[in-house]
């Protein structure tokens, strides 16, 4: 085969392997059938009159949507993080979003700047109010301190390391 015969055969195989992976990504429907009452699952629309239609896509996640891990997802479920900050908290709270950052720990960043945010802060503590304070589940800690914050971390079932390709987390909630 000559070069030029083996780069053309090369470009058609990847857009052949590129055209399936595009094909993959799919439209699910879902409806009950009006003769028989049975729940319906396919890729082609239901027939005009169906009862629940419901359409769900299934395109596969880019790079950027890579989903979490199965033991991050499950530990995320049962015992949710929120790292409670001050919007003129820079080093200690930096330092708090490093470490949940570097174990690949997924969580809300809620911002306490008005005296109502901090008068409800501080009743979930239990008292007194310290910036940077962590909940993992319904268990907080006051003030940033890296030892107490990696044992409830552990003890909820986070990774003791961000899995490779993990991106910051850090979603803002008011």
């Amino acid at each position: 085969m000559s070069r030029r015969t083996l780069t053309i055969v090369q470009l058609l195989l990847l857009t052949a392997v590129l055209s399936a992976a595009n094909s993959q990504a799919q439209t699910l429907y879902r409806w009950i059938d009006r003769t028989s009452g049975q729940t319906v699952f396919s890729d082609r629309p239901p027939p005009p009159g169906s009862t629940a239609a419901e359409v769900k896509s299934e395109a596969k996640a880019s790079a950027d949507e890579a989903p979490l891990p199965y033991a991050v997802r499950l530990a995320a479920e049962r015992f949710p993080v929120t790292l409670y900050t001050l919007s003129r908290c820079l080093e200690p709270c930096r330092l708090a979003r490093d470490l949940l950052n570097g174990r690949g720990v997924p969580f809300t960043e809620s911002l306490a700047d008005t005296a109502e945010e901090q008068d409800a802060l501080a009743a979930r503590l239990g008292g007194d109010i310290a910036i940077p304070s962590l909940f993992v589940g319904t268990q907080g800690f006051r003030g940033f301190e890296a030892t107490a914050w990696h044992n409830l971390l552990d003890l909820a079932g986070y990774p003791a390391s961000a899995p490779y390709g993990a991106k910051p987390s850090g979603i803002f909630k008011q």
